[in-house]
């Protein structure tokens, strides 16, 4: 126990702060939005706060258990986290919602497993790329570490697109920061330029609307235009200050679409004005900072590419999710980290955060 308590008055206090802070974020504009008929505590706000129990705990448990002992459970790892993402096609247990199959109902609450894949697939490519550093200054071993990632993309960017795209920029940060020539990462980067229109053509119907819409903003008649452009009506008339939580109209008249996830920053904005859109953006910013501070504290070559594999996930799920609400990205499902609804999204944001803070405190000033 007094070692317990050793390891935590190491941790990143700020980090925790910084999670607290979110959490309570969350839940008031959850509460913002299901708030209906003087009924203030529905069962969003308690699904979102059981959520955020459950998920300081993961950090507990994270800050326990030591970042390093998961290099050794890589087979495990690989295996299950490839069927976990499977389950989704077993009739009677995956559902399917907005057109996509992405979920799977565990009766008494449903579960997405890209979510929570997302930290095992980044523990996994720590370890393959600890081990295999020296391979990235040639072309043959920035393949091998390609299409040890593919698996997992190719099994999810047919259902969820964001997530797809969330696991592409974990790979490329994490790959970049274990130094790959850059020339070969030039190449890999046209190539995937160059893909793009190929992608498009095996893309679901539902992907192939979303990007319609994106490259024609002013049609309104295209599916996901109107959900757009009533976003940015309820970021405009925010103001500087906004019109006070409760009392966004956009939100309120449910001009907004899936307000509790996609949108949630519009509904920050809308009530909390100018303001308070770019105090939640400049906290992000913090978090990321201290983060990047872990990763060059860091003891060893895994701790940190573990910890700038998360910082990725952060940023680009951060810059994604705030960017579609203005129109400057494609709608694509990614959730604003920490604060939109889900308690998977919420559970896999929080288990990163513990992973990040166990290698912070056993980063090498601390020598533990």
């Amino acid at each position: 126990m007094d070692n317990y308590w050793k390891l935590w008055k190491n941790a990143d206090k700020l980090l925790l702060v910084i999670a607290i802070f979110f959490g309570l974020l969350s839940v008031l504009m959850i509460a913002s939005i299901s708030y209906k008929n003087g009924q203030m505590v529905t069962r969003d706000m308690i699904v979102q706060s059981s959520a955020y129990g459950l998920g300081f705990a993961a950090i507990a448990v994270m800050v326990l258990l030591d970042y390093r002992k998961f290099e050794d459970l890589s087979k495990v790892l690989y295996i299950g986290s490839l069927l976990l993402l499977l389950t989704v096609y077993i009739p009677g247990l995956g559902l399917v919602s907005n057109g996509a199959r992405s979920w799977i109902d565990l009766k008494f609450t449903t579960l997405q497993p890209s979510e929570m894949v997302k930290i095992s697939f980044t523990i996994l490519m720590a370890n393959y790329l600890s081990r295999h550093r020296e391979s990235l200054s040639q072309l043959k071993g920035v393949l091998k570490a390609a299409l040890y990632a593919a698996p997992f993309i190719l099994i999810v960017v047919k259902e969820d697109l964001g997530s797809a795209l969330v696991y592409c920029f974990i790979w490329v940060f994490m790959i970049f920061f274990a130094g790959i020539d850059k020339g070969i990462f030039v190449r890999f980067a046209l190539i995937f330029l160059l893909s793009l229109p190929i992608a498009y053509r095996f893309m679901a119907p539902y992907q192939k609307r979303r990007i319609d819409a994106f490259l024609q903003p002013d049609n309104l008649e295209l599916p996901g235009n109107y959900h757009v452009w009533n976003s940015k009506v309820a970021i405009g008339s925010g103001g500087l200050s906004g019109k006070g939580i409760f009392a966004g109209t956009q939100k309120e008249l449910d001009f907004l679409p899936v307000q509790k996830s996609d949108f949630i920053f519009s509904v920050i904005v809308e009530e909390l004005g100018f303001i308070g859109g770019t105090a939640v953006i400049l906290i992000f910013a913090l978090l990321l900072y201290r983060t990047a501070k872990i990763v060059y504290a860091a003891a060893d070559l895994y701790g940190a590419l573990l910890s700038i594999g998360f910082l990725g996930m952060f940023l680009f799920q951060m810059f994604e999710n705030v960017a579609m609400t203005m129109g400057l990205m494609p709608v694509t499902g990614v959730t604003l980290p920490f604060i939109s609804y889900g308690g998977s999204s919420v559970l896999s944001n929080m288990m990163a955060l513990g992973l990040i803070i166990s290698v912070g405190i056993r980063g090498r000033s601390t020598g533990l």
